[in-house]
């Protein structure tokens, strides 16, 4: 799926960051979401390695990158320190400023990079979330409904890391197949991938740990910002698909402009998976945003 991308793996305090890279040009991150890796972006990352130099990395605790055991206050596994693993990552590539494309738990830690690390993150733009302080102090029966892994994942260890590893096939089905578009935006390929890294035992620690962390340290960390006026200062596009759980539940610009005070973005007509759903909608959209 990247044939003209090159294995750039890093070591990050003791923890692999699985990465890809290909192109030329301006320097480019992109970051996945639960429960996948950097396989989604191969859809668009050929035509955006014309434009950058793009690299495709695995969050800590998903796809080939290092999955430790999680800390008494999940912070290895906060945002903050996930954020700091893909700054390192691109240190070490070169690279002391960049733009994000990220989507649901990478959007998460791209939004947490661009508070933490502002002269680092150039341009954002964030794919199908609402931040997560405001997703979990304004939960409704809805999005509740729709979003029932946030409420699982979170349980103590090892209740949900059992029932994953029990039949990981059968998660995956509920989780990515379970939205709007179903199983059929998913290449063939890229779902067999997504699965092959869920069958990695540590996996399911590794997601559960990520969302253990969002309801615990990362909305202490929300909070210490929003009380100190923290805001993100690069300019950030929030994209959405118009047939999802944020266009129903959450006004998301608004709840965006809350943390940055340069906000563009609306909705796209597709589900969850805008890099997979609909590609040429988000390039048309994303790319002049992050080229200008």
């Amino acid at each position: 799926m990247f044939d003209e991308f090159s294995d750039v793996s890093t070591m990050v305090d003791g923890v692999k960051i699985h990465a890809i890279r290909g192109g030329a040009g301006p320097a480019l991150l992109l970051l996945h979401g639960h429960p996948q890796t950097h396989a989604i972006w191969h859809k668009v990352a050929p035509t955006l390695a014309r434009h950058f130099t793009v690299v495709a990395a695995d969050l800590r605790g998903y796809g080939d990158s290092g999955k430790p055991a999680g800390d008494a206050d999940h912070g290895n596994y906060s945002k903050r320190r996930m954020a700091l693993d893909q700054v390192e990552l691109m240190r070490a590539l070169g690279f002391s400023q960049f733009a994000v494309l990220a989507h649901d738990r990478g959007a998460r830690v791209a939004a947490r990079m661009a508070l933490d690390h502002p002269h680092t993150v150039t341009r954002l733009v964030t794919l199908d979330v609402a931040p997560t302080l405001a997703m979990y102090e304004n939960t409704s029966f809805e999005f509740a409904r729709a979003y029932w892994h946030w409420f699982f994942l979170v349980r103590p260890a090892p209740f949900p890391e059992t029932l994953i590893r029990a039949d990981p096939d059968l998660y995956l089905q509920q989780t990515i197949g379970a939205r709007s578009a179903g199983l059929k935006p998913f290449a063939p390929q890229a779902y067999a991938e997504y699965l092959r890294c869920l069958r990695d035992p540590l996996t399911a620690h590794g997601i559960c740990e990520d969302y253990r962390a969002s309801v615990t340290i990362d909305l202490e960390h929300d909070r210490e910002d929003l009380a100190a006026g923290r805001k993100i200062v690069c300019e950030l596009m929030a994209l959405w698909g118009a047939e999802g759980v944020i266009e129903k539940c959450f006004d998301a610009l608004s709840e965006w402009r809350t943390w940055a005070p340069q906000v563009c973005g609306g909705s796209l007509p597709c589900g969850h998976y805008i890099a997979e759903e609909a590609p040429e909608l988000l390039l048309a959209q994303a790319l002049p945003f992050l080229c200008a």
